[in-house]
């Protein structure tokens, strides 16, 4: 998570001094990363688990070598069997200790890069590295892997592998699960093991104790620098689920309004805690969360920046594909993803900047926290249009000037210019003495802590790494074949974007709608979302078809044009997209008449399907569907049997879940404590009930257990396995 360099932080009375001072030296190297890099080429497309991999295949068009990554965030928890708990272990340093003591390890290569300084002879198996909770492990891949379809198949092994390295530097009774979060994180009971009281000076949290946190102080003066800039502690509420026996209305039952320990505790009195949610008050809510995150490397600047602007419309949609969070502090919450949690946990901005007081000491309104969904287009793509942009985007307009100056264009300069209107909020006294443009720190400090759900990475100045995407919003799964899926899927989506040269392109505004929409507890099912109806180049007019559809029969390749460049498209922008269930988005709308509508609404809130009012007509093109366009991708390109029968096992899941047809996490999560005898219909998750569901978890990622019927666990989400 960000930067972990070593230095003398300044609290933010003296950091807020230096702002501007680190503004303006980050747009430095920027210009300076800019004028090395903007012309850098790869050759090769390589892939990995933060996950890296690599494809360069041969189709319409010569494709490139990109580098993905993809990340797994591990929960470290420690079980009890004779009283039946489990609690969080927070040795994440004594783990990397023994994972970095390892001799083998050593021998390898070394597989903890932040204590150890070995040469390398050969990569590691895999690397780890701390996190911003002591009760986790973020894992990647110790290369990036290869350019083949067989490579592919190598991610759910190493996945396997990088779990086993865990557990086999862990207590015996401590387990490495692959949760978003931890359901009884901030209980008023021991939580943690060892169990430390609440109330610290650092996170100043009424739940979480300042040990949760990584000592590293990076992470404490980043939660106490988001506290003073706001003014107040961060302010997390999340709608409760209302079961039969839930009171109602309700009312937080662990909150206490009587604590005076810091001026921060005012805040419950003043309102912070929302009638019918759940409140949390410390950065650790969201930081301590685990995701699935997928880094790519283009071939180049043009490469990226595209893929950048593709992949973005997809963001909430494999965020409600990949829900996994329905349980927060022991309650039942009543939304299934994580990304709201996380955005209200880092959120810096003051009132003024909230639009709550006048303008009067800050520069403007920021409309979303520094954790958001993106508001930004970069590619300089013909078919990107000024109606796609985001018509309230803050900028600064001086750095963004500056941008321009040194040679970068509009697009890209406002893109940065928009990210640099944060202000840093860890500053380290010995960076401020000299800027040196031939490194990053003070670009890294806005770029780093402004996690928005794609990433747009220039290269790093002392290696041969290219320019990087990142695509953040997933939800971790639980097991590694599920992790495993939605990493594959991503990479072939790429493949096929390249390809067949595809247009997701839609206004930012309505992606920014789909992202709070993924927030409904079954958004898969229950909710709809924007989405581009027509993804295909445009083509030069010929000869009618006998089908409007860009498939024949749903076996040929994708429609596409013979020109180099795609025109500037005419029209309006609100016949280019309609609402969409997810099943149409990743199965295809020529799908609708084999499968009934989506399920009732089970949320409290009813599903909202008429912001548009886009009638489609007969002439209408429908949507193919992204699984279809990745098969038709694989159809067009030479892979062997046995490998598309290994690929079609995990789209076997992607399709599944978009249907219906398998569970989410959330829902299985959701009903796994719903169903236990111990629930009393009154939303609150016990020990014993938490005991059980992490039991499960472990069993469930070991391939074991059986429930009540004498079935696998988990099937509801995974279906049969092999």
């Amino acid at each position: 998570m960000g930067l972990l360099a070593v230095g003398t932080p300044l609290e933010w009375a003296e950091a807020k001094k230096n702002a501007d001072h680190v503004r303006q030296w980050g747009i430095e190297q920027l210009l300076a990363i800019w004028n090395r890099a903007k012309g850098k080429e790869r050759n090769a497309l390589l892939w990995g688990d933060e996950v890296r991999q690599n494809s360069t295949y041969q189709n319409v068009r010569e494709l490139s070598a990109d580098l993905f990554q993809s990340k797994v965030e591990y929960l470290v928890v420690a079980f009890d069997d004779k009283a039946r708990k489990v609690n969080l272990s927070l040795r994440q340093a004594e783990i990397l200790e023994a994972l970095a003591k390892d001799e083998t390890l050593c021998e390898q290569g070394g597989c903890v890069p932040d204590l150890q300084n070995i040469a390398r002879n050969s990569d590691p198996p895999a690397t780890f590295h701390p996190e911003f909770g002591r009760f986790m492990l973020e894992a990647t891949p110790g290369k990036p892997w290869g350019i083949g379809f067989k490579d592919l198949l190598d991610v759910e092994p190493n996945m396997e592998m990088r779990r086993i390295m865990a557990k086999d530097h862990m207590r015996p009774n401590e387990s490495p699960i692959t949760l978003t979060t931890f359901p009884l994180l901030g209980v008023k009971r021991p939580f943690t093991e060892p169990y430390y009281p609440a109330c610290g000076p650092k996170l100043r949290s009424q739940f979480l104790p300042d040990e949760v946190a990584n000592p590293h102080i990076r992470f404490p003066t980043l939660a106490a620098n988001i506290r003073a800039r706001r003014g107040r502690k961060v302010e997390i509420n999340v709608p409760v689920f209302r079961d039969e026996n839930t009171p109602w209305p309700w009312n937080d039952p662990t909150v206490d309004y009587d604590l005076h320990n810091y001026p921060e505790d005012d805040d419950v009195r003043n309102g912070a805690a929302k009638e019918n949610h759940i409140y949390m008050d410390a950065m650790g809510f969201g930081m301590g969360s685990c995701c699935l995150q997928i880094t790519f490397q283009a071939k180049n600047i043009t490469e990226g920046r595209r893929l950048y602007d593709q992949l973005g419309p997809l963001g909430p949609i494999l965020l409600a594909l990949t829900a996994a969070t329905p349980l927060y502090k022991g309650f039942i919450a009543d939304t299934d993803v994580r990304w709201n949690q996380i955005s209200a946990a880092v959120d810096d901005r003051t009132p003024e900047e909230l639009g709550e007081k006048p303008l009067k000491n800050d520069r403007w309104r920021v409309p979303k926290s520094r954790y958001a969904s993106n508001s930004t287009y970069i590619s300089q793509d013909p078919r990107l249009r000024k109606e796609y942009m985001d018509p309230d985007l803050v900028v600064d307009p001086e750095l963004k000037q500056r941008l321009l100056d040194g040679g970068m264009d509009d697009l890209l300069a406002t893109h940065f210019a928009h990210l640099f209107i944060r202000d840093p909020i860890v500053i380290f006294a010995e960076d401020l003495k000299t800027l040196e443009l031939n490194k990053t720190d003070h670009f890294e400090n806005l770029q780093s802590t402004n996690w928005q759900h794609m990433r747009f990475k220039p290269p790093p100045p002392d290696n041969d790494t290219g320019w990087r995407v990142e695509f953040r919003p997933m939800e971790i799964q639980i097991t590694d074949f599920e992790n495993a899926a939605f990493s594959i899927f991503i990479v072939l989506v790429t493949r096929a974007i390249l390809s067949f040269d595809l247009n997701f392109y839609i206004p930012i505004t309505k992606v920014t709608e789909n992202m709070e929409t993924a927030h409904a507890r079954n958004a898969v099912l229950d909710r709809k979302f924007y989405f581009r109806k027509d993804p295909f180049p445009a083509r030069q007019a010929k000869p009618p078809s006998a089908s409007s559809s860009p498939f024949n029969n749903g076996t040929a390749s994708p429609r596409r044009g013979p020109t180099s460049r795609p025109p500037t498209p005419v029209g309006p922008v609100e016949d280019e997209y309609e609402l969409m269930t997810i099943d149409e988005i990743i199965n295809g709308q020529q799908r609708r008449s084999q499968h009934p509508p989506p399920h009732p609404p089970t949320s409290s809130h009813p599903p909202d399907h008429n912001h548009n009012n886009h009638t489609r007509t007969d002439n209408d093109t429908l949507f193919p569907g992204l699984i279809p366009l990745v098969e038709s991708y694989l159809n067009s390109v030479n892979v062997d049997i046995e490998t598309r029968c290994a690929l079609a096992r995990y789209l076997s899941l992607i399709r599944r879940r978009a249907s219906g047809e398998l569970w989410t996490g959330a829902k299985w999560i959701r009903h796994f404590v719903r169903s236990h005898p111990e629930y009393n219909r009154d939303s609150v998750v016990t020990d014993t009930m938490n005991f059980d569901l992490i039991k499960a978890v472990e069993q469930i990622t070991k391939g074991e257990g059986v429930d009540g019927d004498g079935k696998l666990l988990g099937r509801e989400m995974l279906g049969g396995r092999d």
